[in-house]
Formats: structure tokens, C-alpha cells, sequence
């Protein structure tokens, strides 16, 4: 049994192609967008609907398999990465995304200073600014 049929089972999924096909285009790394991750998936399988791609990653989502950022002014990315409560840096000029580690102790941003009795599991902390590909083109046009 492959890996991505055991992560599928162990949260409870069934295994289909679409779903492998996903685990495994997610796993290269990555912020992908939904049209990209359709066009990876489609080069592994004969065929599947955007909605299929969709389906799948909501699914992937719920059962913590996939995690779903969107900064603002971006369509939807998802990536593999889950679990760590990591965060992102997001360049203003090209929409590049890196990951960005929580910035000191142990998850310090999931300690809000006034919670409203939430019981607080994840942050999602975005930085921004420009990526050192945008930086350089910003010097070249000076």
C-alpha cells in the first residue's frame, strides 16, 4: 500500500485515483492555485473535471491533508504542509508565497492577548513584501 492510500485511510477517505493524484502533485511542494494543481492531475490521469479537483482538495482540507491559505487579492492556494502552524510571506509584485516558520518559542501567535473564549489551534500570519527577483526589477527601474 502507497502512502497517500494509507494518509487516506487513516483519516477516514476512500482512495481514489483523483484524490492520489493530488496527495501527489501536493506533495512536490509548493502554494498551488486550483488550475494548476487540475493541470499536474491531468497529466497523471486520462481525465478529471475542475470540480472533481475541487472536491478533492475540500476533502483533503477537512481531513488535514491539505491546507488552504488565500491571501488577500489572491485566488485560493493549498500546499502539503499542515500540522506545524506555519506561516507566509507573500511578495507584493509577483504573488510569490514562501513558508515562513513561526517567529519565536513555541507558537507564541497562538496566544492572543484576548481569546473570546476560543480555544485557539492555528494563526495564520501573512508577511509581506517583496521577493528578491521583484527587488532587483524594482533597482533595474530606478
Amino acid at each position: 500500500m502507497s502512502t497517500g492510500e494509507e494518509l487516506l485511510r487513516s483519516r477516514g477517505l476512500r482512495v481514489t485515483r483523483p484524490r492520489l493524484a493530488v496527495l501527489d502533485v501536493l506533495a512536490a511542494g509548493g502554494h498551488l492555485e486550483v488550475d494548476e494543481i487540475t493541470r499536474r492531475v491531468r497529466e497523471r490521469l486520462d481525465s478529471v473535471s475542475t470540480q472533481a479537483v475541487y472536491d478533492v482538495l475540500g476533502a483533503l482540507s477537512r481531513a488535514g491533508l491539505s491546507r488552504r491559505i488565500e491571501p488577500a487579492g489572491s485566488p485560493a492556494r493549498y500546499e502539503a504542509r499542515v500540522g506545524d502552524n506555519h506561516h507566509h510571506v507573500v511578495c507584493r509584485g509577483c504573488g510569490e508565497i514562501a513558508d515562513v516558520d513561526c517567529a519565536t518559542g513555541d507558537a507564541p501567535c497562538l496566544d492572543p492577548n484576548v481569546s473570546h473564549g476560543f480555544e485557539v489551534d492555528e494563526a495564520e500570519v501573512t508577511f509581506w513584501g517583496l521577493c528578491p527577483a521583484c527587488q532587483a526589477r524594482r533597482s533595474a527601474d530606478d
